[in-house]
């Protein structure tokens, strides 16, 4: 077997293991519950409008898809995991709309150049593994002078410190992977997307999640809804020490996050960048 070839079936075993990743636990209900916010925040940004055609890049549950065609855009959602949209597509119909929801990675999007007059992802792109493959690709379908916005945790920020408490726990990244928050550093945005961009917008905003009473509500929560933390305590198995150890990591770094005050309920703030920008005349 060639280097090329053996590189080729590396990555589709990586595209596979991440989509049974977000299949795992319940992210429709933990978005539902914490995360619907988020997407009419970008779409807002992003100035979405009638009859745009847009595109929701690693789209889950349709979060900034179902505000943007509420906004009375043509639009397509588009995720790796398929298994998402079910959710997504019962929330658009409560909601009244309707759009298109097909499978596609982010690293090879499978759509035409210039397709799209604008080009998002909250909190989505960010998790494919090769940054810079994904970046050409957002900008690839863009039209130009069409819009890009970006929603990303940033890596001070509570889950971008939880994902690094992740990484001593967990088994090796696969070859030439990067870190997830890196996507909610302005620097390393502007250096995917390079000269290719004009009228960069860029500003930090918090989420505030008021869903847990304490810290360990949030790790008993997050154990069993969110697919990259339910990944690493499968990898644990049966190791109590080190799942001990997990446990204990996660919750001192909810609790250095939270801020109760008497009655008040526990309240975790966690920070995102916000990117927008016009992909740049051709």
């Amino acid at each position: 077997m060639s280097q090329q070839t053996d590189a080729v079936e590396a990555d589709r075993e990586l595209k596979r293991k991440h989509r049974a990743m977000w299949a795992s636990g319940d992210y429709p209900a933990l978005a539902d519950e914490m995360l619907l916010e988020l997407g009419a925040v970008l779409v807002e940004a992003c100035g979405i409008r009638s009859r745009q055609r847009v595109l929701d890049v690693a789209a889950g549950t349709g979060n900034a898809a179902i505000p943007a065609a509420m906004m009375g855009a043509k639009v397509v959602a588009s995720d790796l995991t398929p298994e998402l949209f079910e959710a997504g597509r019962k929330e658009a119909a409560n909601r009244g709309v309707s759009l298109e929801w097909q499978e596609g990675d982010a690293e090879a999007l499978p759509f035409g150049d210039a397709e799209f007059d604008a080009v998002m992802s909250c909190i989505g792109v960010m998790f494919a593994p090769h940054h810079q493959a994904a970046a050409d690709e957002l900008l690839r379908v863009c039209k130009p002078g069409g819009s890009v916005g970006l929603l990303s945790w940033t890596p001070e920020g509570f889950v971008g410190q939880m994902l690094a408490a992740l990484k001593p726990f967990a088994p090796p990244p696969p070859p030439g992977a990067q870190p997830a928050p890196l996507w909610g550093s302005e620097e390393h945005v502007r250096e995917l997307l390079g000269d290719r961009i004009t009228d960069v917008h860029t500003r930090k905003q918090n989420l505030a999640v008021r869903s847990f009473h304490q810290p360990a509500d949030f790790v008993r929560y997050f154990k069993s809804h969110y697919g990259p933390i339910i990944a690493v305590y499968k990898f644990l198995g049966e190791d109590q020490e080190k799942v001990k150890a997990l446990d204990k990591a996660l919750t001192d770094l909810a609790d250095s996050f939270g801020d109760a005050h008497g009655d008040s309920p526990f309240q975790m703030e966690w920070e995102y960048l916000l990117f927008t920008a016009r992909k740049a005349a051709a």
